[in-house]
């Protein structure tokens, strides 16, 4: 069962959840996205929430309506996103990790990158 947070915006915190599952290739680009209510009812959320999180990736251009058919993964939305997954990750998430690692005295030598 997925916990909410109060950090940011439950529409938003879904909309990243399911970037991150569109990053991992579920649903594929040009198939179709779960549908409103089988999101509300898979994270117990308000349909109007769930909408607004469907809006906020057709806003990013990853998802499109097909009037009539639904939202489908538009092509191109998995680089697109990984593409600003990295650059946020290099701009915001390597800088503290990078000190975190000096503060801990944790080298190169001591990551096992074969276990991720």
């Amino acid at each position: 069962m997925q916990t909410w947070d109060q950090k940011q915006p439950i529409y938003q915190q879904l909309a990243d959840l399911l970037a991150e599952q569109l990053l991992d290739g579920q649903p594929p680009e040009g198939e179709a996205m779960p549908s409103v209510r089988v999101l509300a009812g898979r994270y117990l959320l308000n349909p109007l929430t769930v909408n607004r999180a469907l809006q906020t990736l057709g806003d990013e251009g990853l998802v499109e309506s097909r009037r009539g058919l639904g939202l489908y993964v538009t092509p191109g939305a998995r680089e697109r996103l990984r593409q600003a997954e990295r650059q946020r990750f290099l701009e915001q998430d390597w800088p503290r990790l990078r000190e975190k690692l000096r503060r801990l005295g944790i080298h190169p030598g001591h990551l096992n990158w074969e276990d991720a």
